[in-house]
């Protein structure tokens, strides 16, 4: 299930219908891709707070012709997950390989997909530097990068590479893909939360102290799902080295009074808030892209990064499809994804 952060509640009825997904179907005589799943070691991460495993699982999907052609190089795609799921939880959802199987029998040109595994003790990085999670935008900006270029038979250039994500991973695209476009040749943003500020979340005083009565980040896993969230944002974005078990400062006080200095650091994680610092490193993209079903409590929030973007003379693609929050995520991959990678990304050696 993923985190719809738009949302102040989060009922079991919402969270069990975030994992239905539906399948395309299977592409007769689709050549099988290969899949390995390696740990990438990150520094970055090392050191953090909550005691997360720098040691990262991560998903590789080789095209089909990976291993015919031992002299070529393909282009590499980063795909970041949602919350409360891990990557490998993230390809059963986007039945991976079968739709990027599907995608390369298509027509589309084979490419390498990575998908490294941001689930925390809280449940999701949210994709952000934080002294309390670990630097997770530096590992997926560089350190997995340089990682898979050094492992693969890459296309090691920014044109020749692409970053999707989905929920919470939307959020993380936009914000790596904003802050670090010069590590990327295309984006695509899939259902984004956290585009707009989130204020102090309708946090009460009794949600605070619940949290805080916690005797260790772990024991957050009891926490009902939205205020668990809430806490992986604060550990992402008011980290507080002074304040254990839980190293993070919250929106509201014991009191129940919204904390302003918080609020504002939250808000300057929102991606409509940074935006218009990196314009001119966005500019170089070849494509941007975003989606959203419009059954989907997020689609304000894909359509204002839309709108931001367009305010900028940004050229991005908008597209509002039939469905909820993943029900079809999976043909979106398959149909629209990573065709549009293919069109986007360079496919060429040697330049």
């Amino acid at each position: 299930m993923q985190f719809c952060i738009a949302a102040l509640a989060f009922g079991v009825a919402a969270a069990r219908a975030q994992v239905a997904t539906e399948a395309p179907p299977v592409i007769a005589g689709a050549a099988k891709a290969r899949v390995e799943s390696i740990k990438v070691h990150s520094r970055e991460i090392e050191g953090n707070l909550l005691g997360t495993s720098p040691d990262r699982d991560v998903i590789v999907i080789l095209p089909p012709h990976y291993d015919k052609d031992r002299h070529r190089r393909f282009p590499v795609v980063y795909a970041l997950h949602g919350y409360s799921i891990s990557a490998e939880q993230w390809t059963k959802e986007i039945h991976l390989p079968a739709t990027a199987e599907g995608a390369f029998a298509q027509g589309t040109p084979g490419m390498i997909l990575v998908l490294p595994n941001s689930k925390n003790e809280y449940n999701g990085a949210f994709y952000s530097n934080s002294v309390t999670t670990g630097n997770f935008e530096n590992f997926i900006a560089d350190e997995l990068i340089d990682a898979i270029d050094a492992r693969y038979r890459t296309l090691p250039r920014p044109e020749s590479r692409g970053l999707v994500g989905h929920s919470m991973g939307g959020y993380g695209a936009s914000r790596i893909g904003i802050r670090r476009a010069e590590r990327f040749g295309a984006l695509y943003v899939m259902s984004p939360c956290c585009q707009s500020p989130l204020g102090p979340r309708g946090l009460t005083a009794e949600q605070v102290a619940q949290a805080e009565a916690l005797q260790s980040a772990q024991a957050s896993s009891t926490l009902p799902f939205g205020l668990r969230g809430n806490l992986a944002i604060a550990a992402a974005w008011s980290p507080n080295p002074a304040k254990p078990p839980l190293y993070v400062d919250l929106p509201v006080d014991a009191s129940g009074k919204e904390r302003s200095e918080i609020v504002a650091k939250w808000t300057a994680n929102a991606t409509l808030a940074f935006l218009d610092q990196y314009v001119s490193k966005v500019r170089r993209y070849r494509a941007i892209a975003l989606d959203v079903g419009d059954k989907d409590t997020l689609v304000e929030e894909t359509r204002h990064l839309h709108v931001a973007l367009e305010a900028q003379g940004i050229a991005n693609s908008f597209e509002i499809y039939p469905g909820t929050h993943t029900s079809h995520v999976a043909y979106r991959i398959q149909d629209q994804v990573l065709p549009f990678f293919g069109r986007n990304l360079s496919f060429e050696q040697g330049k």
